[in-house]
Formats: structure tokens, sequence, C-alpha cells
């Protein structure tokens, strides 16, 4: 077997091993409440030792709240595959709800955890800061000269539309209603206010 093969394997089984972690965190916290589980019941459900699990997540609240490894490659695929000839406020929706769509398994147990367990939200590290910072800079390579107080604008009230939308949103409608809260906002950005 190849060096490159082995070494895809074994990234392979690392993320697996990663999601099976997460997998069995959220199992748990959803049937018992997040004070009840300890870090050894989410190792010995994911059938790991609990030195491995430290191997992946350095706390209890990194296994809720950290994003999943694949996350930067799915937005930087968002963006690279976008269309040259899209309006810029079309491809920013397009952009903001599939990377979006990457958290459907993770975003309503979270929000459920951020609102009845208050130290948990305000433990939160703001992970969306590398996206913010690749998406500012795919924005400007794509602005053209004199356009860019428009192209920031629009930016801006991008990232509203998709706070907005989180902050209106139950994790109990499902997520399928969180994306249609942010189409239906940024329909609305988009037409304008006056």
């Amino acid at each position: 077997m190849a060096d490159s093969e082995q070494q895809g394997l074994r990234e392979r089984k690392k993320l697996q091993t990663w999601r099976t972690i997460r997998e069995a965190a959220f199992r748990l916290i959803e049937e018992r409440g997040y004070d009840a589980v300890s870090v050894e019941d989410i190792a010995a459900a994911a059938n790991v030792s609990r030195s491995t699990m430290f191997n992946y997540f350095p706390t209890k609240e990194a296994i809720v709240l950290d994003p999943d490894p694949q996350t930067p490659a799915v937005w930087r695929a968002l963006l690279r595959d976008h269309r040259d000839d899209q309006p810029l406020w079309t491809a920013l929706q397009n952009v903001f709800l599939g990377y979006m769509g990457t958290f459907s398994d993770s975003l309503a147990v979270q929000k459920r955890l951020k609102t009845t367990y208050p130290k948990l939200a305000e433990s939160v590290r703001d992970h969306g800061e590398q996206f913010g910072v690749e998406l500012r800079a795919w924005v400007a390579e794509r602005t053209e000269p004199g356009h860019e107080l428009e192209a920031t604008l629009m930016l801006n009230t991008a990232q509203a539309v998709v706070g907005t939308a989180y902050s209106m949103w139950s994790p109990d409608d499902g997520f399928d209603r969180l994306l249609d809260l942010a189409r239906d906002c940024f329909a609305r950005a988009g037409n304008g206010f006056s």
C-alpha cells in the first residue's frame, strides 16, 4: 500500500472516530442532559478510551461545540465552485445556505444546550472566524474597483441574515425550518426595506 493511500486511510479512520465520539455525546446529552453525562460516559458509548477521546477533544464542551474537521473543505469548495457570472448577492446566499447545511446534524443540539446551559453558551469560541476571513477575501477578489462599499454591505447583510434566521429559529421546528427562515430573510434583505 502506498504512503498516500495509508495516509488517506489513517485520516479517514481519524475522522470516523471523531464523528463517532461526537454522535455518542449528542445521543447521551439528548437522553440525559449535558450535566448528567461525563466524559467517561461518552468514551464508553463511543467505544474508545478516555485518553483516545481527549486526543480528539480537549474538553466536553469541545465535543459539543467544535465543528466537524471537514467543515473548512466544505466552505472552500462552496467558494471555489461558485459561478463567476452570478450576482454577488446570489452567490453569497448560495454559499451561506450551503455552509449552514454542514451543521444539520449538530446545530439543533448546540442551540438547545446553549439555551439550557448559559455557561456553555459563554464558552463558545468563534469557530466561524476562519470562514469569515476566507469569505471576505473571496468577496474582495470578485469585487470590481469602486464597488467595495456595495460588496461589503452585501457581505455584512448576508451575515446578519444568517444571524437573524438563527435567532428566530427553534430547534424543535427542525433544521429545514432554519433554512426556510434563512431563505426568507435573504429574499427580504435582497428586496430592500424601503
